[in-house]
């Protein structure tokens, strides 16, 4: 049972307001390190400055989508180990199967709510106290 004050958070999603909302959400889960990126490749560079335990991607960004950063995360030693939470408007059949192919740890289908979101991570992480 990890403490929720204990995990560090990299949300990447070219939204602002999306980037926002899944902070606020993640804050009202006890979780307090959250940094921000607005595209999969700062968010790599983000994440192999200051590593994470988490990280909450968007699919859908210009420059590196949430596939290829998944893909970027998974083949870096330094990154390979962190939890990814993948983050889309889409569920269908395809991206989910490509991304777990990929090392998805999970997903989670806009809109959603703090309680989907922590189901989501507690489903990675196990209870967060």
């Amino acid at each position: 049972m990890p403490a929720a004050s204990a995990i560090k958070v990299l949300v990447v999603d070219d939204q602002l307001s999306m980037r926002a909302l899944v902070k606020t959400s993640l804050q009202q889960m006890g979780i307090r390190d959250i940094r921000e990126a607005a595209d999969g490749e700062a968010g790599l560079h983000e994440l192999l400055a200051k590593p994470a335990h988490l990280v909450i991607s968007d699919y859908n960004m210009p420059k590196q989508d949430g596939l290829s950063f998944l893909r970027a995360v998974r083949a870096n030693p330094a990154t390979a180990k962190t939890a990814f939470v993948m983050l889309t408007g889409r569920a269908d059949k395809e991206l989910v199967t490509r991304a777990v192919q990929y090392g998805v740890n999970n997903y989670v289908v806009k809109p959603f709510n703090v309680q989907q979101l922590r189901e989501k991570l507690e489903a990675v992480f196990g209870k967060l106290t």
